[in-house]
């Protein structure tokens, strides 16, 4: 499987010049493909394939005065910008055409520089490097400066350097590595991901949330003030948006470090995990919008389950439609409403449940039924979740 390993670069001042040229040979490329694919849909010609496009915007604009300095990066970069716009239009063209899952998504649009993350990819083509004293040497540019936080585990094929809206400048490098069993362990979990505790398990543990950016919201509104109060255009204003973006850099960082930790960790004490396939984007909409980016669920789920895939645990996502919350552990009896203020509630079986603990054993029960269904098992009956023990004996069936 491909992983991505991000390290952060220190380029010189001079670094910073020619990677803000490359920035803008890039994303001229970019902007010239669309534009050249917009105007032949506009007189109804026909479709511009890739290699033509690549003649009329790379090879041929470079002999023209306007477009003469493209020479001056490496090919590569611009080639890898043409083919970002294609799987753009690509995407765009099987979405509208129903073969793409998902939401719909829009047509490819300009790039600009004042974009808030500014990227080039960079494969081997292009032959970029390490060097022996741990530098990245990249053409036409040089060797920068790198903080390696661990060794590359293989070769990379490709590398992405990225200067994002804080000013901060990353290498993002594409490893191929292999899989990593763990050795095999008894527990499994079911996870009932909320925001008054970031995620329950279905042991009953409670794992409290950061809530990094309520954290950060007094020290951000001074910021923000203060950039209110900077005149538009001005080297001031240009350092207080720089201040904010810092920042938030600093609520993503601390998000994501506590979102590493605790996926590994799960991924290490359980043999299989469950959880909730969230709605979160529809949960964006609502008044509950601030928290819900806060929690960062989707960032989460997505280390648990490239982690599963890499050690080798087992990784499943249950139905949103499922009533976990409104669903009796115990005898399997649907409450007919779960209002959110309901922390508690008791069944007509008698058993007393916390809400967010029930749903994280239903999750775990009902995530150990798809695995048996899909092993040729039987189905369970309606409103019926397979108890622990009932489920734990086929444990090894996946």
């Amino acid at each position: 499987m491909q992983l991505r390993y991000n390290v952060r670069l220190y380029p010189t001042p001079g670094q910073r010049v020619a990677l803000a040229r490359v920035f803008g040979c890039a994303r001229v490329v970019f902007n010239d493909g669309l534009r050249a694919r917009q105007e032949a849909r506009e007189q109804g010609l026909p479709y511009i394939t890739d290699g033509d496009l690549s003649k009329q915007v790379i090879t041929q604009a470079k002999t023209t005065p306007q477009r003469a300095w493209l020479g001056e990066v490496s090919a590569v970069v611009l080639q890898q910008a043409l083919a970002d716009l294609n799987t753009a239009y690509r995407n765009f063209f099987t979405s509208i055409s129903g073969k793409r899952k998902g939401p719909r998504i829009a047509p490819p649009r300009f790039r600009s520089r004042k974009d808030n993350r500014q990227a080039i990819r960079f494969t081997k083509n292009a032959r970029f490097s390490i060097t022996a004293g741990g530098k990245l040497r990249l053409p036409k540019i040089g060797d920068v400066d790198v903080r390696w936080s661990r060794p590359l585990p293989a070769e990379p094929s490709s590398v992405t350097v990225v200067k994002d809206s804080a000013g901060r400048y990353f290498a993002s490098f594409v490893i191929e590595v292999a899989e990593q069993p763990l050795p095999p362990v008894e527990p499994e979990a079911g996870i009932d991901l909320g925001l008054s505790a970031f995620a329950i398990l279905s042991d009953g543990r409670k794992i409290d949330s950061p809530r990094f950016l309520r954290r950060a919201e007094k020290k951000l509104a001074k910021l923000q003030r203060e950039l209110s109060r900077k005149e538009k255009g001005s080297n001031n204003r240009a350092k207080a948006r720089q201040a904010v973006a810092r920042q938030h850099a600093k609520v993503a960082d601390a998000r994501r470090e506590f979102h590493h930790q605790l996926s590994t960790r799960l991924i290490r004490d359980n043999q299989a995990i469950y959880v909730e396939d969230l709605a979160v984007a529809g949960l964006a909409r609502t008044r509950l919008a601030k928290s819900v980016h806060d929690a960062g669920w989707s960032q989460f789920v997505t280390m648990l389950e490239y982690k599963a895939r890499l050690y080798g645990r087992v990784f499943h996502r249950i139905d949103r439609w499922f009533p976990s919350s409104k669903l009796c552990s115990e005898c399997g009896t649907v409450a007919a409403t779960m209002p959110l203020n309901v922390r508690s509630w008791t069944c007509p079986c008698g058993a007393a449940h916390d809400r967010d603990v029930n749903a994280a054993r239903n999750i775990l029960a009902a995530g150990r039924a798809d695995r048996l269904n899909a092993c040729g098992g039987q189905v369970r009956p309606p409103h019926r979740v397979a108890q622990p023990e009932e489920a734990g004996s086929h444990r090894g069936a996946a």
